[in-house]
C-alpha cells in the first residue's frame, strides 16, 4: 500500500498520528461535567496563546463563519468597514462584507504587497469606520503584514475595532492580543495549528462585546454574546465538535511540552531553509523582503518551470504534495509551508525531493 500523499500545502495541512487518534477518541455528551472539564482544560493555554485575558470561544465552524460573525456582531447593517486587501482571502472579506450589507471599502495594494500603517493612517483619517480587517498572514501571496505597526495606527482611532484573522500565522509567532489591542482575534484549526478542518478559534475585547449587545441583528449562531454567556459555565451556544477539541487539547499539550518560543524559533529555522532553497535554486520571493511569512513561502517562478509537471512529478515520485499557485497566481508561483508539527529533517526530505523533481524537469 503506497503512503497516503503528504501536504506541503498552505492549508490544509499534515496532521500528525498523534493528534488524529485524539480526534478519534469516543464522544462524550456535549451538557455533561467531562465536557465542562475538557473546555475548561484548553481555556488557560488559549488564552496564553492568544496572550490575552479574555475567554477563548470555540465555534464549530471554518474561521470564515467567525470572520463574517465579527462584521454581523461589530458593524451595524449599513455601516462602515475597512477590508484591507492585499491577496485572495483577503479580498474575499471585502465581498463577504458586501453581500452581510455592510458599506465596504477597500484599503488595496497589489498582490504580494503588505499593508502598511501609513496607507491605513490615511484611510482611517479621511472618514470614521466602524471597524478595520485584517489578514495577518496573507496565505495566497506569502505576505505578513506588519501587525504591530498596524495596531499602533488602530490605537491612535479608539472608534473603529480592529478585527484580525490568524489562521496561518496563529502560534508560529507571537500575537500579544491585549498588548497590541486587538478586538477580535481568530482562528482556524486547519492551518498553523495542525489539526483537521473544521473548528475556529477566536477571542473578543471588552469594547467588542459592548458593541455586540448593540447590534440588534446578530442571529444566534455566531453570537458572540451567545458564546460569552455559556463560556462562562464552560460549554458552546450549539453542539461543538468535541473530537476537535479533544485533538486541540492534544495538541495544546505538544505545544506546550515543547514550549511556545520553542515552537516560533523552529518554524523561523524551518522557514529559513526554505528561502535558502530557493536563492540556491534561482527563484525569487513574491512577497518583499521584511514581510514574508514565517510559515510558507511563495515562490516566485523566475526560472519559468512547468510549475503543474513539478507539482505532478513530486507527488508522483515522493508523495509530497505542494501548491501551484493560488488563483491568479497559478503557474506563475508556487507555494510550500513549513507550518505546524514540521521540523527541519521534514523540511530537508521535501527540499531534497524538490531537487531531484527539478532534474527531470
Amino acid at each position: 500500500m503506497l503512503p497516503h500523499p503528504k501536504l506541503f500545502i498552505p492549508g490544509p495541512i499534515e496532521v500528525s498520528e498523534k493528534t488524529l487518534a485524539a480526534f478519534s477518541r469516543p464522544v462524550i455528551g456535549h451538557r455533561g461535567a467531562e465536557f465542562k472539564a475538557l473546555y475548561a482544560d484548553v481555556q488557560g493555554r488559549l488564552r496564553e496563546l492568544f496572550g490575552t485575558q479574555r475567554p477563548v470561544f470555540v465555534s464549530t465552524s471554518s474561521a470564515w463563519g467567525v470572520m463574517e460573525a465579527a462584521l454581523r456582531n461589530l458593524v451595524p447593517t449599513g455601516g462602515r468597514v475597512l477590508n484591507c486587501m492585499n491577496g485572495a482571502f483577503s479580498d474575499k472579506w471585502f465581498d463577504v462584507s458586501q453581500r452581510c450589507g455592510r458599506q465596504a471599502e477597500a484599503l488595496k495594494v497589489e498582490w504580494g504587497q503588505p499593508i502598511l500603517p501609513n496607507l491605513l493612517e490615511e484611510k482611517l483619517a479621511g472618514g470614521k469606520f466602524d471597524a478595520v480587517t485584517l489578514i495577518h498572514n496573507e496565505t495566497s501571496t506569502g505576505v505578513m503584514n506588519p501587525l504591530a505597526e498596524l495596531s499602533a495606527v488602530l490605537r491612535r482611532h479608539p472608534e473603529t475595532l480592529f478585527i484580525v484573522d490568524t489562521v496561518s500565522s496563529f502560534s508560529a509567532v507571537p500575537i500579544p492580543m491585549d498588548e497590541l489591542g486587538i478586538d477580535v482575534l481568530l482562528t482556524g484549526s486547519q492551518k498553523a495549528l495542525a489539526l483537521p478542518p473544521g473548528m475556529a478559534l477566536f477571542a473578543a475585547s471588552e469594547r467588542a462585546m459592548a458593541r455586540a449587545a448593540e447590534m440588534p441583528e446578530r442571529g444566534y449562531y455566531f453570537d458572540f454574546l451567545e458564546f460569552q454567556k455559556n463560556a462562562e459555565g464552560d460549554m458552546t451556544p450549539s453542539t461543538p465538535s468535541v473530537s476537535h477539541i479533544y485533538a486541540l487539547q492534544s495538541k495544546l499539550d505538544e505545544i506546550f511540552a515543547e514550549g511556545v518560543a520553542a515552537r516560533h524559533a523552529r518554524h523561523a529555522r524551518t522557514n529559513a531553509l526554505v528561502h535558502d532553497w530557493v536563492r540556491k535554486n534561482g527563484f525569487g520571493f513574491f512577497a518583499p523582503e521584511g514581510f514574508r511569512s514565517v510559515t510558507l513561502t511563495c515562490v516566485a517562478n523566475t526560472r519559468e518551470i512547468d510549475v503543474a509537471a513539478l507539482v505532478k512529478t513530486l507527488k508522483a515520485k515522493h508523495h509530497f504534495v505542494i501548491d501551484g499557485g493560488y488563483g491568479k497566481l497559478k503557474g506563475k508561483t508556487f507555494r510550500l509551508s513549513n507550518m505546524g508539527d514540521e521540523t527541519e529533517e521534514t523540511v530537508s526530505e521535501l527540499l531534497a525531493a524538490l531537487d531531484e523533481c527539478l532534474a527531470t524537469l
